[in-house]
């Protein structure tokens, strides 16, 4: 090889070094822009936990019902998810984004004037359309613009976690002045996301990819992808249990529900951003996930029994936060880096999946702590956790595909694909 080649491999690397310098927080002012709106928008999945004794109190409605907020808005968001790499390869992905935040903005907004609960149900399902066109797009943004790639995937989970914690509180303050405040609480804020989004990213710094309309769906056909999402549904039912069922054995106001999930957002943006990282420098991905399915198996079956126990279920939901913050984001980088599909099309794929689970969840998991005692609910949660574990085992030879260091297989692969076409040239 030249001594020019030598040169200019030795450039690449170095840009590349200098490229995934510094720390997860270390990226352009544009990554900040999607990650502010992506933390906006999981807000809007914890915002309704506070308010839903009181919707149910001034709707007449029972606990299934409300309930169906949850529902209408996952399902719609996982349906749309299989399709975002498609319109977003069409119209690009700010348009795309921008396309998701508006329709979250309006529906919102409608959310707070509507006039039953039916309609708020039917407003939520539009507002899942927006939210499943922006997640998923803004994923992909995040790691496509991120100066530093390997900590892109921390930011987004970062930004969910601190969404899921400010969702609660935003709706138990605005709450506790009335139902409909949140509601218009977050169509503001998303239309300052709106704004943010206009002016800091630009239409080509993310290239138009046409693919299929049933690219994320073929996707599926990638088993280890496929393993990950299955894994994912169930373990999103037990995440949803915690999320959208406990409002109801607490038997707090909207502020007192506020607080507490508040605390267990902290606490699952804490372990996204430092845990996770740290527990997987030390040990392998998928030991971490058997260690967190089986944690949160625990907190499950602890919750059947203290149920009754306020203070008990409270402690309960913080601590299930430090589990699924670990989860949430050790179950994103091994889904995404399990294959070498076009990162648009894996995270459509798992996002849709993942969000079937938690709108599966919530009103059958209501329904049995309704119907009998809210343990039930609970029992629901660890029998779908088991589930969860029951295929991350059973799937073993396909979810292994997580512990390659795909990251600096990547960098390696780039480096040595360089050297090819240098040599070509030569």
């Amino acid at each position: 090889m030249s001594i020019e080649t030598d040169e200019e491999l030795a450039k690449l690397h170095a840009s590349r070094q200098q490229k995934g310098s510094g720390g997860w927080w270390s990226q352009p002012k544009t990554v900040w822009a999607v990650a502010f709106a992506t933390m906006v928008s999981f807000m809007g999945i914890g915002l309704v936990d506070p308010i839903l004794p009181a919707i149910a109190s001034d709707m007449d409605a029972t606990e299934a019902q409300t309930e169906l907020l949850f529902t209408s808005y996952l399902l719609i968001t996982a349906i749309a998810m299989f399709f975002t790499s498609w319109v977003s390869g069409r119209i690009g992905a700010k348009n795309t984004l921008l396309l998701g935040l508006g329709i979250i903005v309006i529906f919102s907004l409608l959310s707070g004037f509507s006039p039953t609960v039916n309609a708020l149900v039917g407003f939520r399902a539009v507002w899942g359309l927006g939210n499943a066109l922006f997640i998923s797009t803004a994923l992909s943004t995040i790691v496509s613009e991120a100066r530093n790639p390997d900590g892109a995937i921390i930011l987004y989970e970062a930004a969910l976690g601190v969404g899921m914690a400010l969702g609660p509180l935003v709706g138990g303050l605005l709450g506790s002045i009335g139902w409909q405040f949140p509601f218009f609480g977050t169509a503001v804020l998303m239309a300052v996301s709106f704004v943010a989004i206009v002016t800091m990213l630009k239409s080509g710094s993310v290239q138009k990819k046409h693919t299929s309309p049933l690219a994320s769906i073929k996707a599926l056909g990638r088993p280890q992808l496929l393993s990950f999402g299955l894994v994912a549904i169930f373990y999103n039912m037990a995440f949803f249990v915690i999320l959208a069922v406990s409002p109801f054995p607490l038997g707090f106001g909207a502020l007192g529900i506020g607080f507490t999930f508040c605390g267990w957002g902290i606490a699952l943006a804490v372990m996204s951003v430092f845990g996770a990282p740290a527990l997987t420098r030390q040990f392998h991905r998928t030991t971490v996930l058997a260690g967190g399915l089986i944690a949160l198996l625990a907190v499950m079956v602890a919750a059947i029994f203290l149920v009754e126990n306020v203070v008990a279920l409270v402690v309960l939901i913080v601590i299930s936060g430090f589990v699924l913050g670990i989860m949430n984001t050790v179950l994103t980088e091994a889904s995404m880096e399990s294959t070498d599909l076009p990162r648009p099309v894996a995270s459509a794929a798992y996002s849709g999946v993942r969000f079937l689970g938690g709108s599966v969840a919530p009103p059958i998991a209501s329904a049995l702590g309704h119907s009998f005692v809210w343990s039930a609910s609970y029992v629901y949660g660890a029998a779908a956790t088991v589930v969860a574990l029951i295929l991350f085992f059973s799937l073993w030879h396909f979810v292994k595909a997580a512990n390659k260091g795909p990251h600096v297989d990547h960098q390696e692969m780039e480096l040595d694909e360089a050297e090819a076409l240098i040599g070509d040239a030569d």
